[in-house]
């Protein structure tokens, strides 16, 4: 893996990069429909996390809502974390987009989440310069912590680093410019998960590998044995280390303090505390998920876990406190369980928040259910929590590819490229320059200029590909297209 340098050190207290410009201006609104690139732009340069609660906001009806007209179409882009048929092949590293590409951040940077080399929040979605020379596939963004996927395997992470989050002993707390993890420079990394306090990541031979917090086993790491013979956690591994060993993984996926894993034959496995801390023992060596067979994609929240099989079946168990297993009731499962109303659609990809769930249909449509405060669910006013399953009929027509569940807000992403955020709206996490807390998707302006340019008009646009919600903050990447194409 090649060297760059890590920039640490006091936190920048203005992001050398940051020049607004009259889009930026206080009382600026956003263009609510993104055409082309404005002329006037500056050159700007992806569950799960930790819940924070605080007073909800109104709708501002200025910022422009879901469309219900049906959409324009262009190619679709894949989920990078999406499984395949079975029987599950291994992953390989995604293919390096041939267009122009950019990833995007918005939203909290106090931990330096953001990686743009500072530490202030951005209300609205700017360019990471870092990773522009690279051919970033996927990114993922945490609680306090991001990290990227490069199309030849190299990853790179960025933010809070106390517990060894970014894959090297914290030299610092916090880390606010990409660099790779050099304990995996040998490597090729296809999919990786951020947790609570946790990463994990899978290569393209089907190896796990997990960091960070482990004070619940949620890396896998066998306790050591005292010398009075009792046994011991580490509570924190800084270096990335192989765990489930006897597996060929797929997919990993990491909940506040537990850890699962998608194997190539279609089988969960988990390990951890799945439970809120205290519940119940937690266990650090992998321990088959009874009941689940030809597992298609595995999504995990806070402390629920989503499987969906080949067949098209949603499956659910964990804490169930705001039914975000989709059960009609709050009782928790320690066995997977049918998710209601969902068996007449055809199911395509999943999500989960800290405390709620949605489904993607292949027409694009989208289900959520699970709690509602601050409107992550999408259901306008409507900030109560759903025990079952509703389609979200404000995104309507939309044509979604992708839904992305962080703590208190989502992300639906067009398959023309168009973004949608609703949820909770201090730091600046929905992206399009207020922060109001809304159950109305409004749409995240990509105000970038053109590629190579520091502005002008050619004629081709920011398209979002992939998006991913944090705890705070979000997430994408996006590819220019020209206006011919």
């Amino acid at each position: 893996m090649e060297s760059t340098s890590r920039l640490v050190g006091h936190p920048n207290p203005k992001n050398p990069t940051a020049d607004r410009g009259a889009q930026r201006e206080k009382g600026r609104k956003p263009t609510p429909r993104r055409t082309r690139a404005p002329k006037d732009s500056p050159l700007l340069p992806l569950s799960l996390s930790v819940l924070g609660l605080g007073h909800e906001g109104g709708t501002h009806g200025f910022f422009r809502r879901a469309r219900r007209t049906k959409t324009r179409t262009s190619s679709a882009s894949a989920r990078p974390c999406s499984a395949a048929s079975s029987p599950l092949p291994p992953m390989a590293p995604p293919p390096a987009s041939s267009l122009p590409t950019a990833v995007l951040a918005w939203g909290s940077g106090e931990d330096g989440q953001l990686g743009m080399g500072g530490y202030e929040e951005e209300d609205w979605a700017r360019g990471v310069a870092a990773l522009d020379a690279l051919a970033v596939s996927a990114v993922v963004a945490g609680s306090r912590n991001s990290l990227a996927i490069c199309a030849d395997g190299r990853l790179f992470t960025w933010g809070w680093n106390q517990r060894g989050t970014l894959g090297h002993p914290p030299e610092t707390k916090t880390e606010s410019s990409p660099a790779p993890v050099d304990a995996l420079a040998g490597v090729s990394i296809v999919q990786a998960a951020i947790g609570g306090w946790h990463c994990l990541a899978v290569d393209d031979k089907g190896r796990a590998y997990a960091w960070g917090g482990n004070e619940y086993g949620q890396c896998g790491e066998e306790a050591e044995r005292k010398e009075d013979g009792a046994r011991a956690l580490r509570r924190d591994i800084p270096i990335p280390q192989r765990c489930a060993p006897k597996l060929k993984v797929r997919q990993v996926a990491a909940g506040g303090t537990h850890s699962v894993v998608l194997t190539q034959d279609g089988h969960v496995w988990t390990w951890g505390q799945p439970w809120p801390p205290g519940d119940i023992k937690q266990i650090s060596t992998p321990v088959r998920v009874q009941g689940l067979e030809n597992v298609k994609v595995i999504a995990v929240g806070a402390f629920h876990n989503l499987a969906l099989t080949e067949d098209g079946i949603l499956w659910a168990w964990g804490n169930n406190e705001y039914g975000q297993l989709g059960t009609g009731d709050t009782q928790p499962r320690s066995q997977p369980i049918r998710v209601e109303g969902l068996s007449d659609l055809s199911l395509v990809d999943i999500a989960a928040g800290g405390w709620h769930s949605t489904a993607l249909t292949k027409e694009g449509e989208v289900y959520a259910w699970g709690r509602g405060e601050h409107g992550r669910l999408g259901f306008g006013d409507d900030k109560s929590s759903h025990m079952v399953p509703q389609k979200v009929e404000l995104l309507a027509g939309e044509d979604i590819i992708q839904v992305s569940c962080g703590g208190t807000h989502s992300v639906a992403l067009t398959r023309d490229g168009r973004m949608f955020s609703y949820g909770r709206g201090d730091h600046g996490r929905l992206g399009y320059g207020r922060k109001v807390t809304t159950g109305h998707p409004m749409e995240v302006p990509i105000d970038l200029p053109p590629p190579g340019t520091s502005g002008g008009d050619s004629g081709g646009q920011w398209q979002a590909r992939y998006v991913a919600c944090g705890g705070r903050h979000t997430l994408a990447i996006a590819t220019w297209t020209e206006a011919d194409e």
